[in-house]
């Protein structure tokens, strides 16, 4: 790195690297995991290393006031600068033959203070043990990225004049762009003024109210071409559901879609993914993963070797390959899988996982997937933080949610995975795993003793997907809790004719890298199930 009158800065190659990160994001506000992970990945470091290149770099800048990386009190750090990139066929001769120039055609980072202008030029390179940073300005247009697309959303049409219907769709288009703003790979443009203008996508939508159901309508388009990136049609039912709720629900539904269809377009963008599955692989995906609800052993193997077969015909497919991998975790955690299959299984999914995440790290279906590994391998804690940034991109998906409250109950968090499965419970997207919340909200109040508020829980869960052993042997749990003897022995007996040699032994989940507070809430669980007919061993 060099500044204008050709004085090179030194700094060390992590310190480069978060400024690099700092100027390819410049007037967003990263967090700390943000800016750790991204420098420091799968490596564990305190925030001291952090805190040590942000000084490096304030220094080598001359930022004593911290105008120039700022610090946002409980959410991170803002880079304020202004960013531009040389279009010159030899960009790095360009800049050296303009320094002193003062110039803004190079890659320049500038700033004001409150008197001075100063500026800048990072050179960029990659030699190994260069200690000044001078680095092939050819490589520039790949470090710094192109800005983040502006989605407009346009108010909500209206099929009639109900006042509730206008309120409603109101409501909705205020959560959803609050939704959406949250996600920092794109910008949120709310009409009216010239803004829409500037527009990279605009998403209308359409409500109606019949009957007992809202209806909801909603394309997305391209401006600039006409083109329809996305469309779709939802319902929510309005019986036992209060209007917040109703709202939530649509809001939601809508969003989640949203966001995942927003995702693997600019995952396209970046010569990807074409845009999220499609054709035979996406009718292949969805009819694989809707057998997971109401499945048994056979049906599971079946789905699963459609996915094989077609991933056998379709080498490449991201998405088939991580749907694929996701398929056997969900296995691996309802115990499909034999004890003698499963490490086999895991390591299969690992090399998928290290491929996929390689080659796509910020695509949606990669990410959740990567959590679900991680929980399925009782990597709880690096669970979270992948978790986290599948929600970052999507906030209402309801399977990062859910393992991220599975996440929180091993590690012995239990209030805070039943407020997480709650929040789940209340998006309800997607609703192919509607019965994952149940059952955790369920699990997570057994693990606090709260049997009665356990049951309903369970109930509901097993409504929706009657195939799981343990539902039923948390159900026996809260039966026996609260004295029903006779349902609780009847409880065990399903659970034992779905999962066929459970003992005490055998039944509970892994226990390494489990906080003790979870272990011993878990041991007086599986006292009560024995004591409804669990055998010991």
């Amino acid at each position: 790195m060099r500044r204008l009158d050709g004085e090179t800065i030194k700094l060390r190659p992590k310190s480069f690297d978060l400024l690099r990160l700092f100027a390819t994001r410049p007037g967003r506000v990263l967090s700390k995991h943000e800016l750790m992970t991204a420098i420091w990945p799968d490596v564990h470091v305190g925030e001291d290393n952090l805190f040590q290149c942000i000084r490096e770099i304030r220094a080598a800048l001359g930022d004593e006031k911290r105008e120039l990386i700022r610090a946002i009190a409980g959410r991170g750090y803002l880079f304020e600068a202004e960013v531009s990139g040389s279009t010159d066929a030899n960009p790095q001769q360009a800049v050296l033959s303009k320094i002193g120039s003062q110039t803004e055609s190079e890659l320049t980072v500038g700033w004001r203070s409150s008197k001075v202008r100063r500026r800048a030029v990072l050179i960029a390179m990659a030699a190994v043990g260069v200690t000044a940073l001078t680095i092939p300005a050819m490589m520039l247009p790949n470090i710094f990225a192109a800005s983040p697309p502006n989605v407009a959303i346009l108010p909500m049409a209206m099929a009639s004049s109900d006042p509730a219907v206008a309120r409603m769709a109101a409501g909705v288009i205020s959560d959803l762009t609050d939704g959406l703003a949250k996600i920092e790979t794109i910008r949120v443009v709310v009409p009216p003024g010239a803004a829409i203008k500037k527009a990279d996508l605009v998403l209308n939508s359409e409500l109606e109210k019949t009957g007992t159901t809202w209806s909801l309508r909603a394309h997305m388009i391209e401006p600039a071409t006409g083109a329809v990136k996305w469309s779709t049609s939802l319902s929510v039912n309005l019986t036992d559901i209060d209007p917040q709720l109703q709202r939530t629900r649509l809001t939601a539904a809508i969003g989640d879609a949203l966001a995942q269809r927003i995702n693997a377009l600019l995952t396209s963008g970046n010569g990807s993914v074409d845009g999220g599955p499609t054709g035979t692989a996406k009718a292949t995906i969805e009819q694989a993963t809707a057998s997971i609800n109401h499945t048994t052993l056979e049906r599971f193997r079946t789905a699963e070797a459609m996915l094989e077969k077609a991933l056998a015909d379709d080498a490449d497919n991201v998405d088939l390959r991580v749907a694929l991998a996701a398929f056997k975790l969900r296995g691996i955690q309802l115990s499909w899988f034999p004890d003698t299959e499963r490490q086999a299984v895991v390591n299969g999914v690992g090399v998928i996982m290290e491929r996929a995440l390689h080659t796509h790290p910020n695509y949606i279906p990669v990410l959740a997937t990567h959590c679900r590994y991680l929980s399925a391998t009782n990597r709880f804690a690096e669970s979270l933080v992948a978790c986290g940034k599948a929600l970052a991109l999507d906030p209402w998906d309801g399977s990062a949610l859910y393992l991220t409250g599975l996440a929180q109950i091993f590690l012995g968090r239990f209030d805070d995975a039943l407020a997480t499965f709650k929040q789940a419970d209340r998006f309800d997207t997607p609703q192919v795993a509607r019965w994952t919340w149940g059952i955790g909200a369920g699990w997570a109040c057994m693990l606090m003793g709260r049997a009665d508020e356990a049951l309903p829980w369970l109930e509901r869960s097993i409504k929706i997907t009657p195939a799981s052993g343990r539902i039923y042997f948390l159900m026996a749990a809260a039966y026996q809790q609260l004295g029903r003897i006779a349902e609780a022995k009847v409880a065990v007996a399903k659970g034992m004719e779905l999962r066929p040699g459970s003992t005490a032994l055998n039944a509970p989940p892994p226990s390494n890298n489990t906080s003790p507070v979870f272990l011993k809430a878990q041991e007086r669980i599986m006292r009560l199930i024995v004591e409804a007919g669990l055998p010991e061993k």
